[in-house]
């Protein structure tokens, strides 16, 4: 299957030298729009992270208690795009206080996450978290309910997903950002 937008087998595997991040912040047709045109930013694909059981369909996740989030797979390279510019993105694309939710979009697949490959992304990520939580707090919002974890899956979404929002410009977008700008 090829990416809609960049021409490119999405199955294909992270180039050496290149990071993988997985962003969840509601709906992904949205999030994953967010990231697939920056510089630096090799390969998205949208999919299932974070639940308990394999290859799981967009109904089971929507409607049975899977545990799964719908995420963005973020393949990048660190020398054109860094981790801190990836989260400054993903925090502003959403409300990372609304917990199991993003606007009208109600469930546990739709909670805010980020899975790291590596024990310092981890370090990243939670430093990042802490300074866009003052942020936050500054401007009169809640506490952030973002769960930063290491990777534990990834199941491809169908293809009618992948790049939705490329294929169907008018589509539902239900992202909306705090306004608040991350540092």
């Amino acid at each position: 299957m090829l990416h809609y937008v960049k021409n490119i087998d999405i199955e294909t595997n992270c180039p050496e030298g290149f990071k993988e991040i997985i962003f969840g912040a509601g709906c992904f047709w949205g999030v994953e729009k967010k990231f697939w045109d920056q510089a630096g930013v090799f390969m998205t694909s949208v999919g299932y992270s974070g639940g308990d059981i394999e290859n799981p369909s967009y109904r089971q996740v929507c409607y049975e208690n899977t545990g799964h989030v719908e995420v963005v797979r973020i393949l990048y390279d660190p020398i054109e795009i860094t981790l801190d510019n990836l989260l400054k993105i993903f925090w502003e694309c959403h409300d990372p206080t609304q917990g199991m939710r993003q606007g009208n979009d109600i469930g546990t697949q739709y909670r805010s996450v980020i899975f790291c490959s590596d024990e310092n992304d981890i370090k990243v990520s939670n430093n990042s978290k802490d300074s866009f939580q003052k942020i936050l707090t500054e401007n009169n919002f809640n506490s952030i309910t973002t769960e930063i974890s290491m990777l534990k899956n990834y199941y491809l979404a169908e293809e009618y997903h992948q790049q939705y929002l490329a294929k169907n410009p008018n589509g539902y977008c239900g992202l909306g950002g705090t306004g608040c700008t991350a540092t």
